[in-house]
């Protein structure tokens, strides 16, 4: 039988050498995770350039798109004039009128009631949530229903 004058220092050798093991290895995956100075600068002048370039929230509409909205603000009534594109004082006048004139929050500003309204907007803009789309799964409810029904 092996005393335990050798068994223990063996064993605390090995506990010693083992936590040595694993904390270098654990400074080698913190340095892989850790990017240089060089590479940190680098990618984070790619992330800038990506947000920067990136637009958020709603775009001005282009000249073709003011021209029709004035072309049906026209049609109404609203407008006088020729459409020019432009999103002028005479413009937002005329949505101001118009909105007024059908019940909408007379801001002069475009939103999707308004063109929905004006005819030149989706059917279910502004108006409710959109729908998920029906599945096979719902088909089949029904007639599990029909048989559990039955059953009884």
């Amino acid at each position: 039988m092996i005393s335990r004058k050798v068994v223990l220092p063996a064993l605390l050798l090995s506990l010693v050498a083992g936590l040595g093991v694993s904390a270098d290895a654990a400074q080698a995956q913190t340095a892989k995770k850790k990017p240089t100075a060089s590479s940190s600068g680098a990618h984070r002048g790619t992330k800038k350039s990506k947000k920067s370039s990136k637009q958020r929230g709603q775009k001005a509409p282009t000249a073709d798109r003011i021209s029709e909205i004035q072309g049906a603000l026209a049609k109404d009534g609203s407008y006088s004039g020729e459409p020019n594109g432009k999103w002028d004082d005479s413009t937002v006048a005329a949505m101001k009128k118009y909105q007024a004139a059908h019940g909408l929050n007379p801001s002069g500003k475009l939103d999707a009631r308004t063109l929905q309204k004006l005819g030149l907007g989706s059917q279910t803009a502004g108006v409710a949530a959109p729908l998920p789309p029906m599945s096979s799964s719902s088909d089949s409810a029904p007639t599990v229903r029909a048989t559990a029904n039955r059953r009884q």
